[in-house]
């Protein structure tokens, strides 16, 4: 289905409750699996099941709240779009360090502050982009099931006193062949209940066993909240807890990167018609991701994240009205209040548990594969940094080289495989990073005759002296366009703002073209994007344009393509011209 052809109700469309509350309730029982299994990976893992009743519960209320907040955009935080929540494996590996070295609070402090950093960095995606290349955030998707599987493998060998041996082997077989079975063979919609079908073939396995635990179903309550109360907080800040926390940081930024992906892709399946992306509510999406991580740690609970569920939902259903993004949350509220479903999945064997969560681990190292090597065509070099950083964090996270040493440096910062594994793979990236010109100024018509010799300087070092004109004419509109948008000249902003928003241009060369950004200062007031209006301008009738429709007219002439990207704090245009060499020019 094309979203332009078969949306029945895009995002800000009102739609009727029972319909609403129909597709939110099936939204967040499709992530309930996750939402109470990989808690249960971790807390089990790290010997800590007295916690997990409540840790469920929290993690579930966390996710329902963040869900409605997505959806109803509160000031900054939300993003106005039917997006899910739900429980993060990345994390599952530092939580259950966490929990070993120093218990609940240790995870419930360390939890926090990667909600608060990641809520902090929302207001800086841009540099995010910028650090946070694919080949980075690729390596570090790669060494996260590097650093599960061996806990998910300790648990497969982990059977209940009294049962057989076989026990475990059998629910885990039967588990990965129905699974795996369904989602290799079956058709897209179906695909989606492969994981709930590989999970009840395996219980069904371990209950002819003897070690499916059909007492904690039966002795939990139909309806009511468990037992305990938040942890707390650690306020020691001991060495465990600065050497974890670089870890949880790097995953809190990494998932920051695939929300905006998962933002990005949501807002494109939201709307009739083709829309820019509006940066500004993907901003929103991620420091509500930090704020439900933060209420998450606050709670006692392990870190969630944006999934990519809705996205298919919408494509299949042809609703993607923010209404049911409310309804998903307060079904997941009220689902977190049911114990006696709950304990349906807490009662699920290790074996079970573990061969389940392994698949979506063998799908993440793919994923994580795929986005490395996406741009070795064009930077062979991406592959070899790649290759590299993840051996790095493959013999530090098992002790293969320098093991004392490195279990002492920078007090064991680099003692982790993912930490390690990643600085390495932001330090290539950033050695080959290429060159750039660079032209600072300020947003304002005085800085053209400087902005020309920007561009001729650049042209002349590159052997684009042929297309000169045609970029120094291109950044020309482009000034023009950003200071018209904030309605510079018409009387609706004063001059004095303009001549204090900074302005950055940066040149460099690209498959035999030059790509010139503009990063302008926002000043927070509401303009037209430029690509949207590129689009309406192909959409409208021909005639006499208007004075404000030449320059659009002129851009669209002079670039290959525009990018406008808005932030709340930056405007970031990105041209890309045909630039023609001169004969023997410079390759």
């Amino acid at each position: 289905m094309r979203p332009d052809e078969a949306l029945r109700y895009q995002a800000s469309d009102p739609v009727a409750r029972p319909l609403a509350f129909g597709l939110g309730l099936q939204l967040a029982v499709l992530t309930l699996n996750s939402a109470v299994l990989l808690p249960t990976i971790v807390f089990r893992a790290a010997d800590a099941e007295r916690f997990l009743v409540w840790a469920v519960f929290a993690g579930m209320v966390a996710c329902g709240i963040i869900t409605i907040v997505q959806a109803i955009r509160l000031s900054r935080f939300g993003a106005g779009y039917l997006m899910l929540h739900g429980a993060s494996s990345p994390f599952i590996a530092v939580c259950v360090a966490a929990l070993l070295q120093g218990g609940p609070t240790m995870l419930a402090t360390l939890v926090l502050a990667s909600g608060l950093a990641q809520a902090v960095f929302s207001e800086r995606l841009a540099l995010l982009h910028r650090l946070l290349t694919p080949v980075v955030t690729g390596t570090v998707i790669m060494l996260l099931p590097v650093t599960v599987m061996p806990i998910l493998f300790r648990m497969l060998n982990e059977v209940p006193g009294g049962a057989p041996a076989v026990a475990g082997p059998l629910c885990a077989f039967a588990t990965l062949a129905t699974g795996v079975g369904i989602y290799l063979k079956g058709t897209g919609g179906l695909r989606r209940w492969a994981p709930v079908a590989g999970i009840a073939a395996g219980s069904v396995v371990g209950a002819f066993f003897g070690i499916y635990e059909t007492g904690l179903v039966a002795n939990a309550a139909w309806i009511g909240v468990p037992q305990g109360r938040p942890p707390g907080l650690d306020p020691s800040f001991g060495p465990a807890f600065w050497a974890l926390l670089p870890a949880f940081l790097f995953i809190a930024l990494v998932g920051a990167t695939k929300s905006v992906g998962v933002a990005v892709a949501t807002q494109r399946v939201s709307w009739r018609g083709p829309r820019a992306v509006d940066f500004r509510s993907v901003q929103g999406a991620v420091a509500a991701e930090g704020v439900g991580n933060a209420v998450a740690g606050l709670a006692g609970a392990i870190p969630n994240t944006l999934h990519p569920t809705p996205i298919a939902a919408i494509e299949t259903t042809g609703v993607a009205s923010r209404g049911v993004g409310v309804a998903a949350g307060l079904a997941l509220v009220a689902l977190a209040c049911l114990p006696k479903l709950v304990a349906v999945i807490l009662a699920i064997p290790d074996a079970v548990a573990a061969s389940s969560i392994g698949v979506v681990m063998c799908m993440l190292f793919v994923v994580g594969m795929r986005e490395a090597v996406s741009g070795t065509r064009t930077n062979p070099r991406n592959g070899l940094i790649a290759g590299i950083s993840v051996w790095a964090g493959i013999a530090v996270e098992f002790d293969l080289v320098f093991a004392d040493y490195l279990a002492e440096l920078a007090g064991g910062l680099l003692n982790n495989g993912m930490t390690a594994g990643g600085l390495v793979a932001i330090l290539l990236a950033t050695v080959t990073m290429p060159r750039t010109a660079r032209f600072a100024g300020s947003l304002d018509v005085a800085e053209l005759p400087r902005m020309r010799d920007f561009i001729a300087g650049f042209a002349r070092r590159h052997g684009f002296e042929a297309s000169a004109e045609r970029m120094v004419a291109a950044c020309e509109e482009t000034l023009l366009m950003l200071l018209e948008s904030r309605g510079a000249g018409t009387g609706q902003a004063d001059d004095a703002d303009h001549r204090e928003r900074a302005l950055l241009i940066t040149a460099s060369r690209e498959d035999g073209h030059a790509v010139l950004q503009f990063k302008a200062a926002a000043p927070g007031q509401e303009e037209l994007n430029l690509q949207d209006r590129l689009a309406w301008l192909g959409e409208e009738a021909s005639g006499a344009p208007e004075e404000a429709e030449i320059s659009l007219r002129l851009l669209r002439h002079l670039a290959c393509s525009v990018r406008h990207q808005q932030f709340r704090n930056v405007d970031i245009v990105t041209l890309k011209v045909a630039a023609e060499r001169r004969a023997g020019g410079k390759r």
